[in-house]
Order: C-alpha cells, then structure tokens, then sequence
C-alpha cells in the first residue's frame, strides 16, 4: 500500500466517480490511502460517497461536481485541484448509444465524444504535464474489448474507446521516460450502470471489484490490461482475422448479450 502511494498519490482524480467502475476505484484507492477528488454530475451521490469513504478510510474525500462534456468543465476542476499534487488520474466517464448511427440524435452522439475522448483528452494533457514534472504519476483510460474491433449499433461508441485505447497507448510510450505510468483498461461486459442502461445481459458480465483491482495492479507493470479470459480471448483474436470478420463476431456478441 505504501509503495503504491508514495508513486501515485498523494491525490488521486476519479471521473464517473459516482457509480459503478469509478466508485469502484474510489473504494480501492481509498483503501490505499490516497486522497481523491470525486468528479461526477451527481452531487449527493459524490457527498454520500466521499463522507463513506472518508470515515471508513481516514482520506481526505473532495467532490467537483461537472459535467465534463460541457465546453468550460476544466476550469472548474483546475480552480479545486490548484496546489494540490495529483499523482493519479483515473480517465473513468464515458457512455453510450445503443441504436442505429443515422438514427441516433446527432447531438447526443457529440456528447460521447465529448465524455469519452474530449474530456480524457484535456484532463491528461492538464496532469498529464504536472506528472511529467514531477517525473512520478499514473493515469488509467477506460477503454474496452470493443476498442479492437467495432459494433454494430453502437458504431460512435467503439471509435471513441480506440480513441482511447491509441491515446494511452502513444502517451504511455512518450510518458516512460519520465517516470510517469499509463493503462488502457479495457474490461468486458461488467456489471455497471453502463451494462444496464445499454441492456447487457447480466450472465455474462464480471462484478467491477476484480476489473480495477487487476487495472491498479497492472499500472507500471504493463500499458494495457484486459480482465477476463473470455475478453482476452475476443480482444486478441482480433488480431488475427479479417476486419470484417471482426465486426460480424462483435455484432453477434453484442446482439445475444441484448436484453430481450
């Protein structure tokens, strides 16, 4: 624990913080004695969490409540986190459409790429660049098993996590060297906010605890890290098959894990 907070901490940055996977990391971080601050839309539900995690934990739990696909949402973040050393930057926020592209409202399908690539995007250049000075820090992107290959209905929503996927991939190259540690987390179905709003069948999901727990234990160690033997599979096999092939097996994996 201590090793582990002397490289990333003392501060750590959660987006998404206010369920699932991000309040997952939350709970682990804290539990490693880093101090957070919470960024998610939903205020009480960051109150509730950061005096959880506070009393269980002994941290110091602050909450910045954004919206971070909104134009100005960075300098909300940076007038809270001004002088404060931010060893860790979880990249959590994202969601998606399910449906059609071209039947899709245009404007919501800007506002994914606003959370899962705009708002990761200027966090990391913003700590990114502390970190480098610092030459010590970490910052995991949430990808996804769907970054290898796209789907199917939810077309918008795989080019922006191999967006991501590139993104911590070519800054983890040029972050090395300066002692600065960056992850592509790119986990399967998991049992999440997300999984239920996107209508995912819930036999096939992982509970979130093991999904961070493998992403926190990579970090350093490895610049991508897919939880699941099924999801290792699928992602690496993508390498060896035609594109095409690619998207029909994600377009089937997608279709029977539906809800009905």
């Amino acid at each position: 624990m201590s090793d582990f907070k002397n490289k990333y901490g003392p501060w750590a940055i959660v987006t998404g913080a206010s369920s699932s996977i991000g309040m997952e990391f939350s709970r682990q971080l804290a539990a490693k004695g880093l101090n957070l601050f919470l960024i998610a839309r939903r205020e009480e539900r960051l109150k509730a969490l950061a005096s959880d995690l506070s009393s269980k934990h002994g941290i110091d739990a602050r909450i910045i409540a954004v919206d971070v696909s909104s134009e100005d949402f960075l300098s909300g973040i940076r007038s809270v986190t001004s002088g404060f050393e931010i060893g860790l930057l979880i990249n959590n926020a994202g969601f998606t459409n399910t449906g059609a592209l071209v039947e899709n409202n245009l404007e919501d399908e800007i506002r994914l790429l606003h959370v899962n690539c705009r708002a990761p995007l200027m966090l990391a250049h913003e700590f990114g660049k502390q970190m480098k000075d610092r030459k010590k820090g970490g910052i995991i992107f949430l990808a996804s098993i769907v970054a290898f290959a796209s789907a199917p209905r939810w077309t918008n929503y795989c080019a922006s996590k191999a967006y991501d996927l590139m993104l911590a991939e070519g800054l983890a190259a040029e972050m090395k060297e300066y002692g600065v540690d960056v992850l592509a987390l790119c986990p399967g179905f998991t049992r999440t906010e997300f999984q239920k709003l996107a209508r995912i069948n819930d036999l096939i999901a992982m509970d979130a605890e093991p999904v961070v727990c493998m992403a926190l234990d990579k970090l350093g160690k490895s610049g991508i890290a897919v939880p699941g033997l099924f999801n290792k599979f699928a992602s690496f096999s993508t390498r060896f098959q035609p594109r095409s092939l690619n998207t029909f097996i994600y377009k089937q994996v997608i279709r029977h894990s539906q809800q009905h």
